[in-house]
């Protein structure tokens, strides 16, 4: 029980204390949990749990684009990736079709070890060093 608080009190400072980079990170890399939870539940036929899973998955992406600024061509181009994303994972869920589960995790994959990259070179620069693992 005393470990299970632990956790959670690591998390919430963790959440507290991370950066708007780390906060990003932390996204992507819940989206790819979730994509994980629903692949599970495809193989296993849960529909509902499927769905629960996706459904988060679906959130983040949408939370993602809320906040991207879309005033350069970067940002108009990763919009239309986080569309095509959450499309693929509408699609993964409306038909249970793990092919396009498969796509959008590729994605979110790719952005993913994009940023914890851009967040290691800005640490790099900032304080000469790695500062740790991203």
């Amino acid at each position: 029980m005393a470990t299970a608080q632990m956790q959670a009190t690591y998390k919430q400072n963790a959440l507290k204390t991370a950066s708007p980079g780390e906060l990003t990170l932390m996204l992507y890399n819940g989206c790819l949990k979730f994509m994980k939870q629903a692949e599970k539940a495809m193989g296993a036929e849960q529909t509902e749990a499927r769905n629960t899973a996706i459904t988060k998955a679906q959130n983040i992406i949408r939370e993602l684009m809320v906040t991207l600024k879309t005033d350069s061509e970067l940002g108009v181009n990763m919009m239309r990736m986080y569309d095509f994303t959450l499309n693929r994972l509408v699609d993964a869920n409306v038909k249970n079709d793990l092919q396009a589960l498969k796509e959008a995790e590729d994605i979110v994959v790719q952005f993913r070890d994009t940023w914890k990259e851009v967040i290691q070179l800005d640490r790099k620069q900032r304080f000469g060093t790695t500062g740790g693992q991203a």
